[in-house]
């Protein structure tokens, strides 16, 4: 059973204490779906101002297809080198944007997202897809965020 904590530490401990709720979700689970279902709730509950979390895998044909989220309908497909995502997935290397009005190419999946972090999961060099987490304001995603989501996705990467 999940009981929800009241996150009243800094932010640094908040986190360490969500990849820890991370890590006991997904403790002697393997499939794919059910733990990366569980991650982006977790991570949506868990993140404030925030209006889509979720999770893009890299389908057969090199495409990334959408997979478990929070948040409005998104897009199915995003190429790879494509968007936020798609950039992400073909760098392997995270993306924050401030403003994603500013970034060349943006794929605007929800009109109301103004920032976005994505976060590529690589798994034995090869890429399995990408987090991605989108906000309705502009700068929500700061250094520290960045750090500690990337903890996350190795947490997740780990029991793909």
């Amino acid at each position: 059973m999940f009981n929800v904590e009241m996150y009243t530490g800094s932010r640094e401990e908040n986190y360490e204490l969500v990849i820890k709720q991370l890590r006991a979700l997904l403790h002697d689970e393997k499939n794919q779906i059910a733990n990366l279902s569980n991650a982006s709730a977790l991570l949506n509950q868990f993140l404030d101002r925030v209006n889509w979390v979720g999770f893009y895998l890299i389908d057969t044909n090199g495409e990334l297809v959408l997979g478990p989220f929070q948040g409005l309908p998104a897009c199915i497909r995003i190429p790879v080198g494509k968007g936020v995502c798609g950039t992400a997935a073909l760098k392997q290397e995270t993306i924050r944007v401030e403003d994603v009005n500013q970034f060349p190419g943006h794929i605007a999946c929800d009109s109301a997202s103004q920032s976005e972090i994505v976060i590529p999961l690589v798994k034995d060099g090869q890429l399995i897809g990408v987090l991605d987490i989108d906000s309705p304001e502009t700068n929500r995603f700061d250094e520290l965020d960045q750090q500690k989501l990337e903890e996350f996705a190795a947490v997740i990467v780990e029991h793909l």
